[in-house]
């Protein structure tokens, strides 16, 4: 792990999905001030992608970071994204001008974004993968790597067809550790399998992890020690194959938060990693479905309703108080396709394997979020 890539000084990076924001714009002053800060306190690893901010992270990268700093001063990761690109002609052309908007002439490392079954399948009917093989023979990527959104299982297919992958960007944090609608135990453990170095993303999913529940917040309060972001990340950043631990920081005081903890980064001790199991326990309390997002339902439903993704967002509700779970409905189901659309025919029931019962849960669905 120590030689994977020895230009990366410290295991936190900067994940710029997330920015400093205003009128709508990147606040390139503050991200300027936190980009030097990262820099000066020994950091390092920057990650974008070019549909963060619609292409406006990788601009700010360019004006902030790249054309501010020499090359070797910070190591920059970008993404080729499905929605971008629909030929295999069209791969190089964008690969071109993420590097015109960033401003560099190669990239360190370069990921297939967000593969999962079926985003795969386009990726290996366009040569994506391949073209990738070939940047990097020319220097254009030093690095290359995909980042993950499914089951283990999958994970595996793809190691398997494609040995050359040099590293995995997974989702990884305590809640969803042994949650089996995420399974990033299990995809952790694919990479070590195949002996891929993990870059984690969502080590705080997505801010969950630090606005927490009062019963759950009581817990870390109750032992003291850091913040809520600093037990997430740590967490994460402790396990052995874990290369690099990506935050999104919109402001410097999450910039100070992160730096603190980790620029002299120690694991959860045992007395920590005993908090850290409480918490769990806690949000694990709540009233859940236990959906594992097999999608079998999906494939009878007569209605096409999203089950595992609306049964998702009630368990988030409950799980988080999370305020954004209701927008994120109405996004899911603007098509029509509700949780009140249901037709009650149970075909979802036969075939589910936890032997849930759907229509039930549908109408609570329906009950939280159209009522």
């Amino acid at each position: 792990m120590e030689n994977f890539f020895e230009g990366v000084n410290k295991k936190l990076g900067f994940g710029c999905m997330r920015l400093p924001m205003k009128d709508n714009e990147v606040d390139k002053n503050e991200m300027c001030k936190m980009v030097d800060a990262f820099i000066e306190r020994g950091f390092n690893y920057f990650d974008t992608a070019h549909g963060y901010l619609d292409g406006k992270s990788e601009l700010a990268l360019r004006d902030c970071l790249t054309s501010r700093y020499p090359r070797d001063k910070y190591v920059l990761t970008n993404k080729l994204s499905s929605h971008f690109f629909q030929t295999t002609e069209e791969i190089r052309p964008l690969f071109d001008s993420q590097l015109e908007a960033c401003g560099v002439d190669y990239f360190d490392f370069y990921l297939m974004h967000a593969q999962d079954a079926k985003s795969y399948e386009k990726y290996q009917k366009l040569n994506a993968y391949e073209t990738a093989y070939k940047l990097k023979d020319e220097g254009k990527i030093k690095h290359f790597g995909l980042s993950f959104h499914d089951k283990a299982a999958v994970l595996d297919r793809i190691l398997s067809d494609h040995p050359e992958v040099e590293v995995v960007q997974i989702q990884f944090n305590y809640i969803d550790y042994e949650d089996p609608s995420v399974e990033s135990r299990k995809c952790y453990e694919v990479c070590e399998k195949h002996g891929k170095p993990v870059i984690v993303m969502e080590p705080i999913k997505g801010g969950r992890l630090i606005n927490l529940p009062d019963d759950a917040q009581a817990v870390f309060d109750e032992a003291g020690g850091g913040s809520n972001a600093s037990y997430a990340v740590r967490f994460a950043a402790g396990f052995k194959n874990i290369f690099m631990v990506l935050s999104g920081m919109s402001n410097m005081h999450d910039m100070d938060d992160n730096t603190s903890y980790m620029q002299n980064f120690k694991p959860l001790d045992e007395k920590e990693t005993a908090v850290v199991r409480k918490v769990v326990e806690v949000l694990s309390s709540r009233d859940l479905i236990p959906c594992t997002s097999c999608r079998y339902c999906m494939e009878v439903c007569p209605k096409q309703i999203p089950i595992p993704s609306v049964f998702s967002l009630l368990n988030s509700k409950r799980q988080f108080n999370n305020r954004n779970a209701s927008y994120h409905y109405e996004m899911r189901t603007r098509d029509g396709k509700k949780a009140s659309d249901c037709l009650g025919c149970g075909q979802c029931e036969n075939i589910c394997p936890q032997h849930l019962k759907i229509r039930e849960l549908l109408k609570d669905v329906a009950a939280e979020f159209e009522g």
